[in-house]
């Protein structure tokens, strides 16, 4: 979740920002072409420049790039795989449309954000569900138990700084979160790490949000969403096919 701007009112100091993939065409997808690696180039240079934005305190800059990276990503998953991961697709637009809230300030903004975030987040579940989940994490119960202490902990050292409605907002997203870092294990090392580097990236947002803040902590977060965001999104893709000799 790229993070947002909440009000003096509700925290002390408040945060500056922000089915397994297929081989072959099939009906309802595209198949590899020429463009899938300018996407990701172009998804390369608007983080780039993003992060640079948050970095110098450049806002204009903020709303040119943030807006377009979840898009751009919707696209090249789009253009490798069609409509097959629809979840995954409406997950990006919804993460669009939290970024967007999220660069407005106050505590609806943030609110707002978190809101289309959590829809993002149970669509990215509901995918890897359909990929198997359930099936690869039954016999993990020692994981599936260590996601939920770490949410708890979380919730527990965050809670007083947030306040009883923000909090339960904040508990309910997390839950969402881990979840989804969770199921993504069924896709492998590239999922795996995509969800966890986006709790990772939504952590430091949390402590933007009860007020602990530190320097770089905004830059980390947008550095840590962008990688997730692609991790994330290319773990539905298929391989591009390697260059032939000429």
């Amino acid at each position: 979740m790229a993070e947002g701007r909440i009000s003096s009112e509700a925290v002390n100091t408040p945060p500056h920002h922000g089915s397994s993939p297929g081989t072959a065409p099939a009906a309802g997808r595209r198949s590899a072409g020429p463009a899938a690696v300018p996407l990701l180039l172009l998804f390369a240079a608007l983080a780039a420049a993003d992060i640079a934005g948050v970095a110098a305190g450049w806002p204009a800059l903020e709303w040119v790039a943030k807006p377009l990276l979840a898009p751009v990503l919707a696209l090249h998953l789009w253009r490798r795989t069609g409509t097959r991961h629809t979840p995954v697709l409406a997950g990006l637009v919804l993460a669009a449309a939290g970024d967007v809230a999220l660069l407005l300030p106050g505590t609806a903004a943030f609110a707002t954000g978190l809101a289309f975030f959590l829809g993002a987040q149970l669509c990215w579940i509901s995918a890897f569900l359909r990929a198997g989940a359930v099936g690869h994490l039954r016999p993990r119960r020692l994981v599936c138990a260590t996601h939920l202490v770490v949410w708890a902990g979380a919730v527990a050292a965050l809670a007083p700084a947030l306040g009883p409605a923000l909090g339960c907002a904040v508990a309910l997203y997390a839950l969402a979160l881990l979840t989804m870092a969770l199921t993504a294990r069924v896709l492998g090392p590239r999922a795996l790490w995509g969800g966890l580097v986006f709790v990772a990236s939504d952590s430091l947002v949390g402590l933007g949000a009860a007020g602990l803040d530190f320097p770089g902590r905004s830059v980390l977060v947008m550095l840590t969403y962008a990688s997730a965001l692609t991790l994330l999104a290319t773990a539905f893709t298929p391989r591009l096919p390697a260059a032939r000799p000429a």
